[in-house]
């Protein structure tokens, strides 16, 4: 019976026809391919972006700072002033407003003057913040991608870990029964026949192992992409070059994102010490009020200019404005040192990585070549009556540890290359990209 999803998908499919069943099974396969569409690691990357909250957070912070630095690029407030001036409070006039000549009824408006270089340094100062929390931005994304990348290859590897298992899994089971058949015609021994069963017993529990570590690298994946971790994973991109030339290395980590972050940092530092250089001219107040006598006397109009005395500037704003460039100071050293110690780690993972790619070559080139020559020779001695089955599990064991060191090997290997990959923005990656040794695709069952 078809799902309810189709009913009333047609209305002239009252009566079994051709045309509607072939237009329903042409639905059908619609609806599993896309449901059985493979997560290539590009999807993932960009399902991640979308998902992400981390650069929405960004993208209104460095939105809070532009209109900030807007703000404060305006002059101050004016002050509404409101009073009664010489208010009698005892004899005749006690709380009368009008009959005392002294008593004034005032109304006026103060504002601050503040100069335009120091109204443009304020600003300045939030407009680099804003710049760093663009910064920022590009920090979470380059976080993001390099995350969401290992977490694809995670589960991508551990997965091509129960390829291997699966098919040896067979092929033990296979010879438990040729040991039960030895040893019922007498060519055997029951030790055989436990440790055929041994074997099959420590290949099931490391099927069991890898189906964890693949249930909790979809976990982790699903972090990052939501519900789309449960679908099959396309085929892994080309993974034999990164974006890094060594000798240029210095210039290009120059733009890694955190490295940015720091630069952006000491700009605002830089903007603070603008900002305490200003405060050493202090800004002018004008006040102007209006006051209102008794009908008997005259009205009042009264201007007032207040000046702060900075009468100790060399213990204040000297002070201030020394604080803010040691602090400039102190963030450009730090960006430095930072400098350095990125440096010194890519060089160290683009070393590993070179020598990982030379190990898989010799994986694939000796050792899992050997590995299998040794148990195809084990086995044929096995079956010629010259060979004992013991040396055939020990060759398979080795063989089956062989391939899955070279599986972790390229795991590891690959997560460098996504730690490498997504070091430093797309923009900044040089045009032509150097080539290293291929990364081997991996293999999966022996093949017999």
């Amino acid at each position: 019976m078809f799902s309810d999803s189709f009913k009333g998908a047609s209305p002239r499919c009252h009566r079994p026809s051709w045309g509607c069943l072939l237009a329903l099974g042409i639905a059908i396969v619609s609806v599993n391919g896309y449901a059985q569409q493979a997560l290539s690691l590009d999807r993932a990357l960009q399902l991640a972006k979308g998902r992400s909250h981390q650069l929405t957070a960004q993208d209104t912070a460095a939105k809070a700072s532009r209109e900030m630095g807007i703000a404060a690029g305006q002059l101050p407030d004016p002050t509404l002033k409101l009073g009664i001036n010489n208010l009698p409070i005892n004899g005749p006039d006690q709380f009368n407003l009008t009959n005392d000549f002294m008593t004034m009824r005032s109304v006026g408006v103060m504002q601050e003057i503040t100069r335009g270089d120091k109204r443009k340094a304020r600003s300045a100062r939030f407009n680099s913040e804003a710049e760093v929390a663009e910064a920022g931005r590009a920090v979470a994304l380059a976080n993001l991608r390099r995350d969401t990348a290992m977490a694809w290859l995670d589960r991508y590897y551990q997965e091509r870990m129960l390829d291997v298992l699966r098919p040896q899994r067979a092929e033990a089971g296979l010879q438990i029964e040729a040991a039960d058949a030895a040893y019922r015609g007498g060519r055997g021994t029951q030790a055989d026949v436990f440790a055929a069963r041994s074997m099959v017993a420590q290949i099931d529990d490391r099927i069991r192992q890898i189906e964890k570590q693949i249930g909790t690298a979809k976990i982790k994946l699903a972090r990052w992409v939501g519900e789309d971790a449960s679908q099959a994973l396309d085929t892994p991109p080309s993974l034999d070059a990164v974006p890094l030339d060594l000798l240029g290395l210095e210039d290009q980590l120059a733009h890694h994102p955190q490295i940015a972050v720091m630069a952006k940092q000491e700009e605002v530092a830089r903007a603070d010490a603008d900002v305490a250089q200003s405060n050493k001219r202090a800004d002018w107040s004008v006040e102007l009020m209006y006051s209102q006598r008794g009908p008997a006397y005259s009205n009042m109009v009264s201007v007032n200019v207040s000046v702060p005395l900075q009468w100790d500037q060399k213990n204040r704003q000297d002070r201030e404005l020394s604080a803010k460039l040691a602090a400039a100071e102190q963030m450009r050293a730090q960006r430095e040192e930072a400098t350095r110690e990125h440096v010194a780690d890519t060089r160290m993972w683009l070393q590993e990585w070179q020598s990982n790619h030379e190990r898989l070559a010799h994986y694939d080139s000796d050792l899992i070549p050997l590995s299998l020559e040794r148990t195809r020779a084990a086995i044929a001695a096995y079956r010629g009556g010259s060979g004992q089955l013991t040396s055939v599990l020990e060759a398979r064991r080795m063989e089956i540890d062989t391939r899955m060191d070279r599986l972790r090997l390229a795991m590891e290997t690959a997560a460098l290359w996504a730690q490498l990959e997504y070091l430093i923005p797309a923009e900044h990656q040089p045009t032509k990209e150097p080539r290293q040794p291929s990364l081997p695709t991996p293999t999966t069952a022996t093949e017999k």
